[in-house]
């Protein structure tokens, strides 16, 4: 996959200024979280220079669906997933939706460049999504432990053990070592999982959705020995990165990128990455432990069991083994 270039700031420059304000004035919105809103930023700088090199730098509300359909195919061209096509023809969309709701007066004939007539690429599957079984992950585990990377064994248990997304495990907090367990609001007992901090999930708005996540003693016992072996230091988080200077800071997305692509992947023997650790607990729990689709889709904090289902994957053989 060809990646295109971000847009530098004399490019920028460069763009129709209508395109600019208006790109701004989209980006000023509080309904997008602030991760969606660098992604929007990214997408819509790449749109608009290419509106500079191959549409004479008109504004957008002079551009027609034939545009629009040549953006696509200009991406299409460049070799990018169906994926990442439908999310920067989003940002366009969105921002077009934008301009006929507040700019209606203004710009009375404007319709959205990316209408119905317009097809979305044809999706492309580039890896055949197959799960960590729980044998690989104990490996996994068992590695790591042997060369003492004991933060990334503290991840991999606690990102497993919650079904958490990569930016969910990011913000958690080194305080929840020190936790008590769940109690039964009736009875008083303690029940056999903790549950962290607060932590902002996948969702729309700034605030998205707020969730505690449960994790077990086996959980807990990878975190305090991480940091045990990390000793003090001022960052609140669990999960971090020194800088050059020697100062402690809380991890990037790119690195837990890093550890599944060149060091668990390797380990394994087949592709590894961050979200593929939610989907393994998922089928996990489902087909070797027969848990009930609504006890994952609570783990998971899904709206519907249908998208839970989707998590899960089965190995269509034995449903036909099953037939026969």
């Amino acid at each position: 996959m060809e990646k295109i270039k971000e847009v530098t700031t004399e490019e920028w420059e460069q763009v129709n200024e209508f395109n600019r304000q208006i790109t701004q004035e989209f980006l000023e919105q509080q309904h997008l979280s602030p991760q969606t809103l660098k992604q929007y930023e990214s997408a819509l700088k790449i749109f608009f220079r290419w509106v500079k090199d191959y549409c004479q730098n008109k504004p957008i509300t002079e551009l027609k669906p034939r545009d629009a359909l040549r953006y696509q195919n200009y991406l299409i061209s460049r070799n990018l997933s169906s994926n990442a096509v439908k999310f920067k023809r989003s940002a366009v969309s969105s921002l077009c939706g934008y301009i006929e709701l507040y700019y209606a007066d203004e710009y009375p004939l404007f319709r959205n460049i990316y209408n119905k007539k317009i097809p979305n690429p044809a999706k492309s599957l580039r890896y055949n999504k197959e799960p960590l079984t729980e044998e690989e992950f104990n490996m996994l585990i068992e590695e790591l432990k042997k060369r003492e990377e004991w933060q990334m064994v503290a991840y991999l248990i606690f990102t497993y053990t919650t079904g958490c997304r990569r930016e969910e495990s990011r913000q958690l907090l080194k305080e929840v070592v020190n936790y008590s367990k769940v109690k039964d609001p009736k009875t008083g007992e303690e029940k056999n999982y903790y549950l962290t901090h607060e932590i902002r999930c996948k969702g729309r708005g700034k605030d998205g959705k707020i969730r505690r996540f449960p994790y077990d003693d086996y959980t807990m016992e990878a975190l305090k020995k991480w940091l045990e072996v990390r000793g003090e230091d001022d960052c609140p988080y669990m999960f971090v990165t020194k800088t050059k200077d020697g100062k402690v800071r809380q991890i990037s997305a790119s690195t837990f990128n890093y550890w599944c692509q060149e060091i668990f992947s390797e380990i394994v023997g087949k592709r590894v990455h961050p979200h593929l650790l939610r989907s393994s607990r998922a089928t996990n729990l489902a087909l070797a432990e027969n848990k009930s689709i609504d006890a994952i889709q609570k783990l998971l904090g899904h709206e519907s069991p249908d998208t839970t289902q989707i998590y899960i994957v089965k190995n269509s053989d034995d449903e036909i083994d099953e037939i026969f």
